[in-house]
This record gives structure tokens, C-alpha cells and sequence, in this order.
């Protein structure tokens, strides 16, 4: 198995195998992982603690040897997102920060009662990084782990093997989609149906539902056959369940969770000393 991408997940978040200490690590510490830093990461909104946690898991992708370009698709699309997400928490909330850090210093006005303060700058860095402290470790997690060793994990936390198992076709099965969607869309073109960007709008809409009733029969005829299948070797019978991709854990994993369980010791920690939640930097 070579070094390059081999999806099975959605688009800019697919499995990449790659030979590194991340990719040794099992499903189920990378999976607990991500629990405790996002359980740790939302409870406090210490500014410090929440960029080491940033820092952090570019060490890790680094570690997982996975270059930001392969997932530019999804932090175009996070990006986006953020900026909305920031526009809209300044229109309907553009006091929040002077309300939570008691202190006002403005930097200029806006327009009607819309005031640009520093507390507010501050707490909407803050809300942004606290996404961005989240998602890594989650991308890392898809990232790092096969759909078969994501089942497996969920398992050994405690999630029944069917839910497990069911996510675990899920992400194989979106690529297939994927695939399928471009074929038929060929197919289409073939036919004389223009559905590039020269194309008008309304027609472009109209094949690509032409495109979609062929996509869900091939995608139903798929699932019966696998459903079929399951059903044939007796799936669901038992209580209980072997993986071929589980493993047990190492010292490694023991480690990456109990560092994990320690930030959320130290979150709360970081409350307390802070007397709240939030770090306020307009002390004084």
C-alpha cells in the first residue's frame, strides 16, 4: 500500500494511509482523544489554553506527515463558515464582549448603534479558536482512521456494533456515491446535456436532476445488495462481536489519553484561577 491519499470518507476528508505515529495509535484512543480535548476545549474560554491546544494538533498533523493543501477543500468551506458565523454573532450580539469582560474601549464607530470594541474583538477571537482547537483533532481522527478501525473503536467505547458498523458503511460508501455521480454526469454530457460553468444556470440545475433519479436507484440496488448480504451471514444475531481491524491498545495509546484527561483537569483548573470562564486581558 503506497503513501498516497485512498478515500473513504466525504470530500477533502478521506482516509489517507500514510506510516506514522499517529496512524499506529488505534481508532479508539484517537477517538477518546478527540472527546476529552473537546469536552476540555468547552469548557473554558482561556485564550492561552485553547491556542496550545491549536499548536498542538498541527504538531500532530505534522506527525501524521498531512499537508494542509489536502484539505483545502474543507477549510474553504470552514472558512466560510467562520466568517458568517462572526458577522452574524457582531450583528446580533455586538456587546456581548463588553458585557462578559466589564470594560469598554472602542476602537471606532460603525454605524447606527453598532460600536467596533476591543472586548468584542477579543471574544469573537476567542469563539473562532475555540472551533478551530475542535475541529484538527476531529479531521486527524477521519484522517488517520479506516472506516473499519472506526467501527471497531466505537465499539470498544461502548457504542453497539451495529451504529458502529452502520458508520462505518456510511464512509465507504460516500465515495462510491461520489464516483457514481461523476459517471452518470458524463454519461449525461455524452448525451449533449451541458452542465459545465458555460452553461445557463437553469440548465444546469435540470441536468443535474437528471442526474440525481439514476443516482439514488444505483444507490438503492447497492444498499439492498449489501443489506442482502449482511442478512445472509446472519448480521445482528449476537450480542457481541469480534473486529478484524480492532487492537488492543499500547502504551502509546494509554499515553495520548491520559494527556487528554489531563487537559480537561487543567481546563477546569484554568477556571478557577480565572474565576470563570473567560481569560480577561482588560484586568487593570
Amino acid at each position: 500500500m503506497n503513501s498516497q491519499s485512498q478515500g473513504t470518507g466525504v470530500a477533502g476528508l478521506s482516509y489517507i494511509h500514510r506510516v506514522s505515529p499517529i496512524h499506529r495509535l488505534t481508532g479508539a484512543s484517537k477517538l477518546l482523544m478527540v472527546l476529552l480535548v473537546s469536552i476540555a476545549a468547552m469548557i473554558t474560554f482561556d485564550t492561552r489554553f485553547l491556542l496550545a491546544i491549536i499548536v498542538g494538533s498541527m504538531g500532530m498533523f505534522a506527525l501524521a506527515r498531512i499537508g494542509l493543501r489536502e484539505l483545502k477543500t474543507i477549510i474553504w468551506l470552514i472558512a466560510v463558515f467562520m466568517i458568517m458565523n462572526n458577522v452574524f454573532i457582531f450583528l446580533f450580539a455586538p456587546e456581548e464582549g463588553v458585557k462578559i469582560y466589564n470594560s469598554r474601549r472602542e476602537i471606532a464607530r460603525l454605524f447606527g448603534p453598532y460600536v467596533l470594541t476591543r472586548e468584542q474583538l477579543f471574544y469573537q477571537f476567542n469563539v473562532t479558536i475555540k472551533y478551530f482547537s475542535i475541529m484538527p483533532l476531529a479531521f486527524i481522527f477521519f484522517i488517520t482512521t479506516e472506516p473499519s478501525e472506526f467501527a471497531a473503536s466505537l465499539y470498544q467505547i461502548g457504542v453497539n456494533y451495529k451504529v458502529g458498523y452502520s458508520v462505518a458503511l456510511a464512509l465507504r460508501y460516500i465515495p462510491d456515491v461520489r464516483r457514481n455521480f461523476h459517471e452518470i454526469s458524463q454519461a449525461q454530457q455524452a448525451r449533449g446535456i451541458d452542465m459545465s460553468r458555460k452553461a445557463k444556470l437553469s440548465a444546469r440545475v435540470k441536468g443535474a436532476t437528471a442526474i440525481l433519479f439514476p443516482l439514488i436507484f444505483s444507490s438503492l440496488d447497492k444498499v439492498e445488495s449489501i443489506s442482502n448480504a449482511m442478512e445472509l451471514r446472519s448480521f445482528g444475531k449476537n450480542k457481541k462481536r469480534t473486529w478484524y481491524r480492532g487492537r488492543p491498545f499500547t502504551h502509546w495509546d494509554y499515553l495520548a489519553v491520559a494527556i487528554s484527561a489531563l487537559m480537561i483537569a487543567a481546563a477546569v483548573l484554568l477556571n478557577i484561577l480565572n474565576g470563570g470562564r473567560f481569560y480577561n486581558p482588560f484586568i487593570g
